[in-house]
């Protein structure tokens, strides 16, 4: 049966890399860009991979929420149901210490990352409550585990709370069809990352070789999500990835944990 997703944030960067993988496995697909123009590029690119397939696109700023509601009924007009949503859109904004970095430009990481995913969730649930199923999905990030770099204070608090929001909303939904998950996808190159060095390619250099090493691709961890995605009937769900850095990390400290088999795992209930 043919699954029809929507990934917001879906024109570059691990969004696009999982309409990719979407498409491979058959999905119909939408993604929304901030601006038509981008949107449109990124369908016309992926239309190159996969020609014939079942793919929409529309501009979508999901800190309104307006414009995250008409993204829902565009493509349930077209398909007559959304089967996975996933709220992928955010920012990192600029590396600076919390004190230096301009209001304006914080605002925007919290409005994008938390709003923005408050947003697609409200939209996603009452959609998926009124055709009796659905599946949500939240990509988290640095700092969604509690872990913290200097310098990204506001994104980290951002990831942070969108950890909250995916336990507290499985616990509303826990009793209807509507499947709640998180998404880690570890430390992927993408703009998210070197976007920060636009303007500081001597510490870019620097730090290519680390990322070299640590990060992973996205054609690497996109089909991997994906692939659990579409397999898994369990609410609450964390779904993680974890790439070679990690697996040496907790293979050096003799630790029982190997993320990388055990991919999928239910959050502890919350205590009475």
């Amino acid at each position: 049966m043919t699954k029809h997703t929507i990934i917001t944030g879906g024109t570059r960067g691990i969004g696009f890399g999982l309409a990719q993988a979407f498409l491979s496995h058959g999905c119909a697909v939408m993604i929304s860009g901030r601006t038509q123009a981008n949107t449109n590029a990124a369908v016309e690119k992926l239309k190159q991979g996969f020609p014939g397939a079942d793919l929409l696109g529309q501009a979508c700023d999901v800190r309104q929420p307006d414009q995250v509601q008409a993204l829902w009924d565009a493509a349930n007009q077209v398909w007559g149901q959304i089967d996975i949503w996933v709220n992928n859109a955010g920012i990192s904004g600029e590396e600076a210490a919390l004190w230096q970095l301009p209001t304006d430009e914080l605002d925007a990481v919290i409005e994008t990352n938390i709003l923005g995913t408050l947003y697609g969730c409200q939209v996603a649930a009452n959609g998926m409550l009124e055709q009796g199923n659905g599946a949500i999905y939240n990509m988290e990030g640095m700092g969604s585990d509690g872990r913290m770099h200097k310098g990204l204070t506001s994104y980290g608090t951002s990831k942070y709370a969108v950890s909250y929001i995916s336990q507290a909303l499985a616990k509303e939904l826990e009793d209807t069809p509507i499947l709640i998950g998180s998404l880690r996808p570890g430390m992927v190159v993408t703009g998210l990352i070197t976007d920060r060095y636009i303007n500081r390619p001597e510490e870019f250099d620097r730090v290519k070789r680390i990322f070299n090493i640590i990060a992973e691709r996205v054609e690497t961890v996109t089909p991997w999500l994906v692939e659990r995605m579409l397999a898994n009937t369990r609410t609450g769900v964390v779904i993680s990835f974890s790439g070679r850095w990690k697996l040496m990390k907790d293979r050096s400290a003799k630790s029982s944990k190997i993320w990388l088999s055990m991919p999928i795992r239910r959050w502890p209930k919350a205590e009475s």
